[in-house]
């Protein structure tokens, strides 16, 4: 496995980050995984030398933190992980149990320890903007979070570049602990994100740990374009259904499955080295249901592209409208 650090902290993750949004209740999404099953999965990213996990608590409605903190508890020493999770997202249908108030911030950062069964995590983030709160408020109330302990760093997750610099600015202004990281909407199928956010992230030493690099399983290379595949998730995924599935969409997916055959590796592997090659990304969030796909992504770190191979993947693509900041 290799380390990097997160952007320009001391922090040192693995090059790969495993997403717990699979790990939790399968009452939730009919393909996430049950806490019995889930627990290989972590047992071997663990193995394998992943010591970044990233979790939120919206999901499966708290479970999967619980998942995530009883395995890292039972499969791992804490000074060994590195546990990330978020708060943005309703927690209960009352009006203070979501959004990025100081209100719930306050309660949510208590709930998602209780959950995990920790007294700190390394990396708490804010899952999405909120448009209703300043962003003053929220700057401060996770720096508040910061001082007494309950988090080692901060960062953010999906928005306009112009509102992540202007939180950075606020930030730095006023003294506040500063975002380390930006997890964003990021895939061969989706590079919105290389014309200001990513820049963005390179100029200012940020950590660019992109969610969805294998656009919800559409790079696998096992969906139709009826919006069919090989798998529950494939087949049910309504989110992924509305994000990709776009003719030029295919038509890059077509390259990845072409490369792929020329080389003897997965589809997921070349889009996931793809990904692994681009300037200013850290640690793509890779999620993984079935062992072989989480032993594929591992992998995926051995294989080497030429500017040429990055060229042939990158050509089809067409500008996309905004994906993935609500």
């Amino acid at each position: 496995m290799q380390y990097v650090n997160l952007g320009k902290t001391g922090l040192k993750v693995s090059r790969l980050c495993l997403g717990m949004m699979t790990y939790g209740s399968s009452k939730w999404r009919d393909w996430v995984l049950d806490e019995e099953d889930s627990r290989p999965f972590i047992r071997r990213a663990l193995e394998a030398g992943i010591n970044f996990f990233d979790t939120a608590d919206m999901y499966s409605l708290g479970v999967s933190e619980e998942v995530t903190g009883r395995a890292l508890k039972d499969f791992a020493r804490r000074d060994e992980v590195v546990i990330a999770t978020k708060v943005y997202n309703p927690m209960g249908d009352k009006p203070n149990q979501a959004g990025l108030s100081r209100k719930h911030i306050q309660h949510a950062i208590d709930d998602s320890l209780r959950r995990l069964g920790t007294d700190y995590v390394d990396l708490y983030q804010i899952h999405r903007w909120d448009a209703e709160t300043p962003i003053e408020e929220t700057l401060e109330a996770l720096n508040d979070v910061v001082r007494a302990g309950k988090a080692l760093y901060i960062g953010a997750s999906s928005m306009y570049a112009w509102q992540f610099a202007q939180a950075l600015y606020l930030a730095d202004l006023h003294g506040w602990t500063r975002f380390v990281s930006m997890q964003n909407h990021y895939n061969l199928v989706y590079r919105e994100e290389e014309r200001e956010m990513i820049p963005l992230c390179v100029d200012q030493g940020i950590a660019v740990i992109p969610w969805s690099p294998l656009a919800r399983g559409f790079l696998a290379g096992n969906r139709s374009r009826d919006k069919g595949g090989e798998t529950t998730r494939s087949r049910s995924d309504s989110y992924a259904h509305n994000m990709y599935y776009q003719d030029n969409d295919f038509a890059t997916l077509d390259r990845v499955i072409e490369l792929a055959k020329r080389r003897g590796c997965s589809p997921a592997q070349i889009a996931l080295a793809w990904m692994l090659h681009k300037p200013g990304v850290t640690s793509p969030i890779i999620g993984a249901s079935k062992m072989p796909h989480l032993d594929e992504a591992i992998a995926a770190l051995d294989i080497q592209l030429s500017p040429e191979d990055m060229g042939y993947l990158e050509a089809p693509y067409q500008p996309h409208p905004v994906l993935g900041h609500t």
